[in-house]
This record gives C-alpha cells, sequence and structure tokens, in this order.
C-alpha cells in the first residue's frame, strides 16, 4: 500500500513537471511567432513606404517633364515661323517674308499662355502683343525689304525675350551684326551656327558673329 502511494506521488510529480515545462515552450513558441508576424509587419511597412518614395519620385519627374514638354511644343509654331521669315531675308525674298509674316501673326494669336505662371503672364503678353505687330509689318510690306527688315530686327529680341521664359524645342544661335541700324547692331537668332545675314542678305551674306547658343 505505501508502495502504491509512493508511485502514484511520482506519478504526480512528473505530471505536474511535463504540464509546466510543456506550457513553457507553448509560451515561446507563441513568444516566437507573435516576433516573426512584428518583424513582418515592419519589413511590409518599409517596404511600403519605400515604394510610395519611389512613385511620388518618379511621379514628380513626370510631371517636370510634362512641363518642360508642354512649354516646348507652345513656341515650336513660333519659332518655325520666325526661323521661315529669317531665311527668307537672307535669300533677298521679301514674298515669302511676307506670307511667313502672315503665318507667324497667326501663331501668336494662338499661342496660349495659360499655363504661364502668374507673375509672368503680364510680360508673356506684353512680348506677344509687341511681336503681333512687327510680325504684321512685315506680312502687309511685301516688296519692301527694308521695311521687313526693320521691324525683324525688333522681332528678334521680342522672340528671344519670349523664350527667355517658355523654353525652346531646339538649339538656336543669337548671331550678331556690328554694321547694321548705322552701326548701331542688331542680332537674330539663328538654326544654324554658320552666319547668314538676313540684314544685308547677298550684300554681306558672312556679316556677323555668333555671339551666344540658346
Amino acid at each position: 500500500m505505501k508502495k502504491l502511494k509512493v508511485i502514484l506521488g511520482i506519478m504526480a510529480i512528473a505530471l505536474v513537471t511535463l504540464t509546466v515545462f510543456s506550457c513553457k515552450d507553448t509560451k515561446k513558441s507563441d513568444d516566437s511567432k507573435n516576433e516573426n508576424h512584428m518583424e513582418m509587419n515592419d519589413s511590409t511597412i518599409n517596404h511600403s513606404d519605400d515604394e510610395n518614395m519611389e512613385m511620388n519620385h518618379q511621379n514628380m519627374q513626370n510631371d517636370n517633364t510634362m512641363d518642360g514638354s508642354q512649354k516646348s511644343s507652345k513656341i515650336s509654331a513660333i519659332l518655325d515661323n520666325y526661323l521661315q521669315i529669317k531665311n527668307a531675308l537672307v535669300a533677298d525674298d521679301t514674298e515669302k517674308a511676307a506670307t511667313a509674316g502672315k503665318n507667324l501673326y497667326t501663331a501668336f494669336d494662338q499661342f496660349d499662355s495659360s499655363s504661364i505662371v502668374e507673375a509672368q503672364k503680364k510680360e508673356v503678353n506684353e512680348i506677344l502683343d509687341a511681336a503681333r505687330e512687327h510680325a504684321e509689318h512685315i506680312s502687309g510690306n511685301s516688296g519692301k525689304m527694308e521695311h521687313q527688315r526693320e521691324h525683324f530686327e525688333i522681332l528678334s529680341k521680342d522672340v528671344e525675350d519670349l523664350i527667355a521664359i517658355t523654353g525652346t524645342d531646339r538649339k538656336l544661335y543669337q548671331t550678331f551684326c556690328p554694321m547694321y541700324n548705322n552701326k548701331k547692331g542688331a542680332i537674330w537668332l539663328s538654326e544654324y551656327k554658320e552666319v547668314k545675314n538676313p540684314y544685308y542678305g547677298s550684300k554681306m551674306m558672312t556679316c556677323g558673329t555668333v555671339k551666344k547658343e540658346i
């Protein structure tokens, strides 16, 4: 009988000990799972933050690219027709200069300044108004080459001022003729680095110096 009690006592102690260790192991397992879950959550959050930052950076780049593209496209038609006037004057072709002047007048009319920042909008509109007038004079004076060239001189300054604000969709060269306007000089914009003078044409074709690249 005493032996039976001893055996039962030993079994009870063993059972209690086994239960305690089992509980500890279960707790360790649960704690380990919780830690792993927290690490996964942290990793997911950090990864998500990195992705969001990268997406925001890409969006900013796209916006900037779009802005630049929009600004350049706005000036494209103006530059096309301005350069046609310049090339017509180089060739002493007053009729082509008049046609290009008419097209330039239309390009100025169609220029949309709504996306120009408010601080510069007034200046842009003033430039457009003045340049439109010179384009009109060039258009309406076919056969009067010197008159066209006089207005082309001022028009060139207006176009240069305009692209300083809007940007340009192509490489241009500012060239200076020291002889024009009683040796006061005058600038023009060209798509070529080679000097071809629109103020004197065939009389002094190479008179001038490239001053800067735009």
